[in-house]
């Protein structure tokens, strides 16, 4: 638990436009900061960041928040992780309590705690290679053997596990880590009640999630032995899930923010020596086959990605199928095929960084080239085989979300094979059919032959219209947070002895708050009505709420409805003032623009009210309860005609 006195301290310290200034370029729009969204792919800049109000909004996407929020959707944190990195950005010391015995461990979070026992073991295998001497000379002469220096192992945290046996266990169990967590994590293995570690005599790579932290590890033998893997990786645990995590992205996820281009390989090496050669946008599936997860992950971050690919012709046909995982989330793939004998870990080893560059740009071919030349190696002139190999292809195109990028590759395969493109588009639509009939069926609809009879309701329950002022309460809520401080000066209806009105200061949310109580009128919509309830928890004790403790609240739902109605797309340029052009203001007017959203607000509801009575007066047979609610019609009908007196608004029903 962060201490709420830590957590303030904490907001008010970080700066919205620094934190997000790391991950998006930013530029000036009036008062506020406007860039590409970093959550999907755009030309046209619509990311906004308000410094005055200290949030962000993302109009392509509808993400925003302030700037927890922020980190929390980009980096994928947790909000205590959140926090954690904005307090060690601003130097800020969160206190906490040290856990270093079992009953202190056990009586934490299980998540939290199988996290600790990571981190112990990464440090341990870190401090086992660089001050042991069986570390020196085994993993740490291994990892420089393989051409990473110095400053890329530390990086990376690169380690060795002791061959010993049970050394890091009986480390961890002797600093109080709890033996059911050093198991569950994969670390040791329990053999009649002695702990045994898991990766004894291996070198190790830690698995990091995206904000930093040891989840996993994979550890490679270095012995010749056929009979002993050459890789284990930990167990799928409560804080890893290898389907979910790329080796590498920690590293990396700037360089693809800032290059707007993902790297894809296989293994641990291939990123390390690749980062090392200056290609820092690289990750890897860990040695799995590509998942919809893993690739959702990337997207997070670019929209484009590169699969390499060394020369084995077989691994090559059996990555086909994640480079239509690509595909179908919509994703730009391209592909670069390294040189026989050689894998991306290899080929860095070997080349200069601008050779490696160029080979690289050079080599990038788009996925049809890529996989008709493959599959053209084996169909060689055989009829049957290229009618299948362009069905392949078509497949791949089938499942592309966007129809221009379908139309674009269906013309690459009719211009390559030389075939009538509306031939594929035939054969494209129906592959289209045949995939949405699948994606039906595994989602268990069916379709029916017969039409449903819709049996009328009985006479006394004929539903009422669903319409709500919602848009209105909406309205009210934005008006209430922005502008709630701010002083209005009303009219009494009293004059001075020498004839002049007699004004009253109140400010905004005292004067909303009473238009609507006299009226008896109150917000509806759940989540604004608990907007409105906390924001008059406040007036009875003669405070006003800032607009941070909305845009900050601990209910999430709050906090982005907060953020939602205070976000503007567009700001009047600073061009129209300089030539004398000039925009009615809200703020300049603001008791015309209060009034007008709570007359609004009253109209709404009244006609809401109005529908509802004439519904119900259709219906009623009791004659006495008939005169009852057409009394009650007139009323609202008078009140409505009132309040269209004072909008200037035409009644037309």
């Amino acid at each position: 638990m962060i201490p709420k006195h830590i957590i303030d301290e904490i907001f008010q310290a970080a700066r919205i436009e620094e934190v997000i200034g790391e991950f998006v370029h930013l530029k000036k729009a009036g008062s506020n900061l406007k860039g590409l969204s970093p959550f999907v792919e755009e030309k046209t800049p619509s990311f906004m960041v308000s410094p005055a109000k200290q949030i962000f909004k993302d109009f392509s996407s509808s993400k925003g928040g302030n700037v927890v929020s922020f980190l929390m959707e980009l980096e994928g944190y947790s909000y205590p992780e959140a926090l954690r990195w904005l307090a060690e950005k601003y130097n800020i010391e969160i206190p906490e309590e040290k856990a270093q015995t079992a009953e202190q461990i056990q009586a934490q979070n299980k998540r939290e705690s199988l996290s600790i026992v990571t981190k112990f073991a990464a440090e341990f295998f870190q401090n086992a290679m660089w001050e042991t001497g069986e570390g020196k000379s085994i993993a740490l002469s291994y990892f420089r053997s393989r051409g990473f220096s110095d400053e890329t192992i530390k990086e990376f945290e690169l380690g060795y596990c002791p061959d010993s046996g049970s050394a890091l266990s009986d480390a961890a169990l002797k600093e109080g880590y709890n033996k059911e967590y050093i198991s569950e994590v994969g670390l040791a293995k329990n053999y009649d009640g002695k702990l045994r570690d898991f990766f004894r005599g291996r070198v190790m790579f830690p698995i990091h999630n995206v904000s930093g932290k040891v989840i996993a590890f994979g550890g490679r033998t270095l012995k010749k032995d056929k009979n002993v893997a050459k890789y284990f990786n930990s167990p799928e645990s409560e804080i890893y899930h290898k389907s979910k995590v790329l080796y590498g992205l920690y590293q990396a996820k700037t360089a693809l923010l800032k290059h707007d281009l993902c790297y894809l390989t296989e293994g641990y090496t291939d990123v390390i020596s690749l980062h090392q050669a200056g290609l820092n946008n690289v990750v890897a599936s860990s040695g799995t086959a590509l998942t919809t997860d893993q690739i959702r992950l990337i997207k997070r971050y670019t929209n484009n990605i590169t699969v390499l690919y060394d020369g084995d012709a077989a691994g090559i046909k059996a990555s086909f199928r994640g480079i239509d995982l690509i595909l179908e989330q919509g994703m730009n793939v391209r592909v670069v095929l390294f040189p026989d004998g050689e894998d991306p870990d290899s080929f860095a080893k070997s080349h200069s960084q601008e050779e490696l560059l160029t080979y690289l740009e050079e080599h990038t071919q788009d996925f049809i080239s890529f996989k008709t030349g493959v599959l053209l190696e084996d169909a060689q002139s055989d009829p049957i085989k290229k009618s299948q190999l362009i069905h392949q292809l078509v497949h791949s195109v089938a499942i592309v979300p966007d129809s221009i990028m379908r139309s674009v590759y269906i013309k690459q395969i009719a211009d390559r094979f030389e075939m009538d493109e509306q031939t594929l588009l035939f054969e494209l639509n129906k592959q289209r059919r045949s995939i949405s009939s699948e994606k039906d069926k595994r989602a268990g609809f069916e379709q029916k032959n017969e039409l449903e009879v819709v049996q009328p309701l009985p006479k006394k329950q004929i539903k009422v219209s669903d319409e709500t002022a919602e848009h209105q309460e909406r309205d009210l809520i934005r008006i209430l947070l922005s502008y709630g401080h701010q002083k209005l000066e009303i009219d009494t209806g009293e004059e001075e002895e020498d004839g002049d009105p007699i004004y009253a200061e109140v400010n905004v949310a005292q004067y909303l708050v009473h238009q609507l109580q006299e009226d008896d009128f109150t917000i509806e919509a759940p989540i604004y009505k608990d907007i409105y309830f906390e924001y008059l928890s406040y007036l009875e004790k003669e405070e006003i709420p800032s607009i941070a403790h909305f845009t900050q609240h601990p209910n999430r739902e709050i906090n982005q409805v907060a953020v939602d109605v205070l976000s503007y797309q567009y700001s009047v340029s600073e061009n129209w003032k300089k030539k004398e052009i000039y925009v009615k203001n809200e703020k300049e007017h603001l008791l015309e623009s209060v009034d007008s959203a709570i007359h609004s607000f009253k109209e709404k509801r009244i006609n809401l009210l109005i529908n509802n009575l004439q519904e119900a007066m259709k219906t009623e047979q009791n004659e006495e309860e008939l005169m009852q609610l057409m009394v009650e019609n007139n009323r609202y009908l008078k009140i409505r005609m009132e309040l269209a007196k004072i909008t200037g608004r035409t009644i037309l029903k």
